[in-house]
C-alpha cells in the first residue's frame, strides 16, 4: 500500500492543487468523491509520479471561508484561519458596510477578527474616528498602518505570528502593498509555484498561502469581497453584531427580526443609545442584502 504523507495546500491553480510536503511544492488532482480543497487545508496524499500526487484526505478544518458560488451554492475559499484582517483606508472612501459584513461572518464563524487602518498617516477624518472608537469599544483591535511608509508593520507582523491570517477589504485601500511589506519576496515564491504548477501567475485568481518571514503565514485572496453573506441565515447576522448579544436573548418573540417587533430588545438599547444607530442602521441594509432562496 502507498503510504500517505501529510501536506498542507497553498493553492487551488486550476484542476490541479499545490500541495506543500516537506518544503517541496507537489502538484496534486483529488479523489473525485473528495470535498474541494481550499489554501490552508491539511491533507494526506500520495506520490503517484516525480513532482505530482493525489490528495486522498481533507483533516477536519478549524474554520472555513467561503464565497457564493453558482446558485445559492458557496465555494471554499480557505481553511483554517486563525484571524481575519479587515483593512480599509480613507481613500478610496471607507465602506463600513462591508466592514460589518466581514465582521458578522467572523463572529459567525469562530474567527477571530481585527482593523488595519492602512494610509493612516493621511489626515484624520473626524466621522472614521468616531465609528473606530465604537469598534475598539466592542473589543475589535485597531492597528494603523501605513504600507507605504513602513509604519505600524512591526506590531502587525507581531500580530501574524503563529497563526493563519488573511486580509480582506474593498478594492483600493493597499492589500497588495501590505502583503508585500510583510513578504518582500512574494514575487519569487509566487513564480516558484507558478512553474512548479505550469501554471501562468496570470490565470489564477485562487487564495494562496505564504509562509512569512517572521513567522505565522498568510493567505493572499484577489478580490474585493471574496465571502459574501451566503451561508448565514437572518438570525445569525444578528448574532453577527458583537453588541446585539446580549439582548437578542430579551426579545419578547424567539423569531425576532429586530425591526419594528414588538418587544424588541435590540431595537430598545438602540433607542437607548446603548447600542450604535449606525452600526444598527448597517445592520439593516445588510438584512436587506441577505440572498433569499
Amino acid at each position: 500500500m502507498t503510504e500517505l504523507q501529510s501536506g498542507l495546500v497553498i493553492s487551488h491553480l486550476g484542476k490541479g492543487v499545490a500541495v506543500e510536503v516537506d518544503g517541496n511544492i507537489i502538484l496534486c488532482q483529488t479523489r473525485r468523491k473528495l470535498e474541494t480543497v481550499a489554501a490552508g487545508d491539511q491533507v494526506k496524499m500520495t506520490i503517484v509520479a516525480k513532482g505530482q500526487g493525489r490528495i486522498e484526505e481533507v483533516l477536519p478544518r478549524n474554520s472555513l471561508l467561503e464565497r457564493p458560488s453558482k446558485g445559492s451554492k458557496t465555494r471554499p475559499v480557505a481553511a483554517n484561519i486563525d484571524q481575519i484582517f479587515v483593512v480599509f483606508a480613507n481613500e478610496p472612501y471607507c465602506d463600513f458596510l462591508l466592514i460589518d459584513q466581514y465582521l458578522a461572518i467572523c463572529e459567525n464563524r469562530n474567527i477571530n477578527a481585527l482593523l488595519i487602518y492602512n494610509k493612516s498617516d493621511l489626515a484624520i477624518i473626524e466621522n472614521i474616528e468616531q465609528e473606530l472608537v465604537c469598534y475598539q469599544n466592542l473589543g475589535y483591535p485597531l492597528f494603523r498602518v501605513s504600507a507605504k511608509n513602513n509604519l505600524g508593520i512591526d506590531e502587525l507582523q507581531q500580530e501574524l505570528s503563529n497563526k493563519i491570517s488573511i486580509f480582506s477589504g474593498q478594492s483600493g485601500v493597499g492589500k497588495s502593498s501590505l502583503t508585500n511589506a510583510l513578504i518582500p519576496d512574494k514575487e519569487l515564491k509566487t513564480n516558484t509555484v507558478s512553474a512548479i504548477t505550469k501554471h501562468g501567475r496570470h490565470t489564477t485568481t485562487a487564495a494562496t498561502l505564504y509562509h512569512l518571514p517572521k513567522g505565522g503565514d498568510l493567505i493572499d485572496s484577489p478580490g474585493v469581497a471574496i465571502f459574501g453573506l451566503a451561508g448565514l441565515s437572518e438570525n445569525q447576522l444578528a448574532h453577527g453584531y458583537r453588541e446585539f448579544q446580549p439582548f437578542i436573548e430579551h426579545c419578547k418573540f424567539n423569531n425576532c427580526r429586530h425591526l419594528q417587533d414588538k418587544g424588541c430588545a435590540v431595537r430598545e438599547a438602540v433607542e437607548k443609545g446603548t447600542i450604535s444607530l449606525s452600526r444598527y442602521q448597517r445592520f439593516l441594509k445588510l438584512r436587506e442584502k441577505m440572498p433569499t432562496d
